[in-house]
């Protein structure tokens, strides 16, 4: 049985990931800094251990056995956070040393790194008709100040060790993910959990208004957490180790996805815009051709299927009373 260690397993990817390689008979590992009851989904059939890997030690304690390593450890959330948070996003390159370190020590087999759009080169998102990034157009570097200089540097840090000291590293730079069982209010939430908890809210409240950060005609593209799940075992399994888009192509503006929401929620709301507040890029989208050429594999599931099946989760979430971690 392969030995599997995930870090940042208390998180919304993470804690998918866990799910899917329990599921799958891995052994599994998880490990977070966050403790246990603010994890977002534990497994009973894995072990999970609250550790807090800037610390080098614990890093030596977490991959010891360890046959492949998911490292999705990070400080960070959403845009309202990553630029509010720029120091706080960066120390996360004390985990990516730290535990790339402590797997070429232990000489372990494989080590996938969770990477972010926000690596790539701002000029080339300035328009809300930009093209789909190429995994060539992080370069030159103009990353997301702090959290995007953070992740472009460890994927450095990645191909490094794989020249100077074999560690088969795997690089995927996530575009948006968005599903069930993660953040949704408090501050570190995405663009489709905020807008699905904003527009429940307003249902709920018979107030038919909601507020929208900038002019809403910024546009992302949006990968359902399956899919992101799925692209990581594709990834980590292949043989490519150059960083690569895991994204989907279907590009909408802000605007759009909220109506996409109240065609869900059956309501239509006044819209707010807000353009004082944290905005991002004004255009980022995936070019997914590398997935398909070395792959032969991309995302499957539609925004409005994804959207369904989230908005679903948190409209049962806040009429239970809960909030997100």
């Amino acid at each position: 049985m392969k030995k599997v260690l995930v870090t940042g397993a208390g998180g919304f990817i993470g804690g998918h990931l866990v799910a899917y390689l329990t599921k799958k008979n891995f052994q599994v590992r998880a490990v977070d800094i966050k403790p246990l009851s603010d994890w977002y989904g534990k497994s009973s059939s894995s072990e999970n251990i609250q550790l807090d890997l800037s610390v080098i030690e614990n890093c030596r304690l977490a991959v010891k056995g360890m046959d492949e390593i998911y490292n999705l450890a990070a400080d960070m959330g959403g845009m309202g956070f990553i630029e509010t948070h720029k120091a706080r996003c960066m120390l996360s390159v004390l985990v990516n040393t730290h535990m790339l370190l402590a797997a070429s020590e232990a000489g372990t087999e494989k080590f996938f790194f969770s990477s972010s759009a926000c690596v790539y080169n701002g000029e080339k998102q300035n328009s809300v008709n930009a093209s789909g990034l190429k995994e060539s157009d992080a370069y030159p570097a103009m990353p997301e100040d702090g959290y995007g200089w953070e992740k472009l540097f460890s994927e450095r840090m990645c191909r490094h060790f794989l020249e100077d000291f074999g560690l088969q590293t795997r690089v995927a730079r996530f575009h948006n993910v968005y599903g069930p069982h993660g953040t949704f209010d408090g501050g570190r939430e995405k663009a489709p959990a905020a807008i699905c908890r904003k527009v429940v809210e307003a249902k709920l409240a018979g107030k038919h208004e909601i507020e929208i950060w900038g002019d809403g005609e910024q546009r992302r593209s949006f990968m359902y957490i399956d899919d992101c799940v799925s692209g990581i075992i594709k990834i980590t399994n292949g043989s490519n180790s150059e960083p690569v888009n895991l994204g989907s192509e279907e590009l909408v503006s802000i605007n759009q996805l909220v109506s996409m929401i109240e065609q869900i929620a059956g309501i239509k709301l006044q819209k707010t815009y807000l353009l004082t507040a944290p905005q991002g890029v004004r255009g980022r989208n995936s070019d997914n051709s590398t997935l398909r050429e070395i792959y032969n594999w991309e995302p499957k599931v539609s925004l409005m299927d994804g959207l369904e099946k989230t908005y679903a989760w948190i409209y049962d979430e806040i009429i239970s009373g809960k909030k997100s971690m």
